[in-house]
């Protein structure tokens, strides 16, 4: 079921798009300021985020750039503010759609439904091959040469988002943002004991890892065969 977060001051135009979107299928949440934003962006994990840019407390584009710091999920913008500067400001920050009120419930719920394909994974990312093992991201799972290989869920998020970054530096920093929150950004240490275990589990040699490679003070890269 794919997660909505509604971020509003107006409390009936929350009630409204909990209600329309609920009737739809999709798990809808609410959330009335940025800071509460922000803390339940991190905490649900949603798949798309539907934010006014006039919040109290901290901003809608506040609230954009503080998620876009760790999370590529579709953010649409619904606000009064119809200017061009604020739509610039607003797509620049990291939003990838604006909508402004007053707006039809039909043209939203399209436009929800637009903002969630493009985010969908591809069929050919699906899967990601390593020299020594395959990540099946849509069944959540991990195998080697002797089948499956049980992770813990923290093991799982980490090595899942190495792979949907593969052959690509992922920043300890967006490692940390992306598996364990904002507050996070820091505990280097979380990664290291994480990708010793995942290397003890899945590469032949942990001491040589061919496909979980470190770039030393940098961050982390899935490497994939040849």
């Amino acid at each position: 079921m794919t997660r909505i977060l509604v971020i509003d001051d107006e409390p009936q135009i929350v009630r409204a798009l909990v209600t329309n979107l609920k009737v739809r299928g999709y798990d809808v949440h609410g959330a009335a300021t940025g800071e509460e934003a922000v803390d339940l962006a991190a905490t649900l994990r949603p798949d798309l985020l539907i934010v006014d840019l006039g919040l109290p407390g901290i901003s809608g584009i506040e609230v954009i750039e503080a998620v876009r710091a760790w999370s590529a999920v579709p953010i649409i913008v619904l606000s009064v503010r119809d200017a061009e500067r604020d739509k610039v400001a607003a797509l620049d920050a990291g939003a990838d759609d604006y909508v402004t009120k007053p707006f039809g419930i039909e043209e939203l719920l399209a436009r929800v439904r637009a903002a969630t394909r493009r985010a969908a994974p591809s069929e050919e990312a699906a899967t990601v091959e390593a020299a020594d093992f395959v990540v099946d991201l849509a069944a959540r799972q991990v195998r080697n040469a002797e089948g499956e290989v049980r992770l813990t869920p923290t093991e799982w998020h980490v090595l899942e988002t190495l792979a949907r970054h593969h052959d690509k530096l992922v920043t300890q920093r967006e490692l940390l943002q992306q598996v364990w929150g904002p507050g996070y950004a820091t505990e280097t240490n979380y990664l290291r004991v994480y990708l010793a275990q995942l290397r003890r589990k899945l590469e032949p040699d942990p001491s040589h890892p061919r496909s979980l490679i470190t770039e030393a003070g940098i961050g982390y890269r899935l490497r994939t065969r040849d």
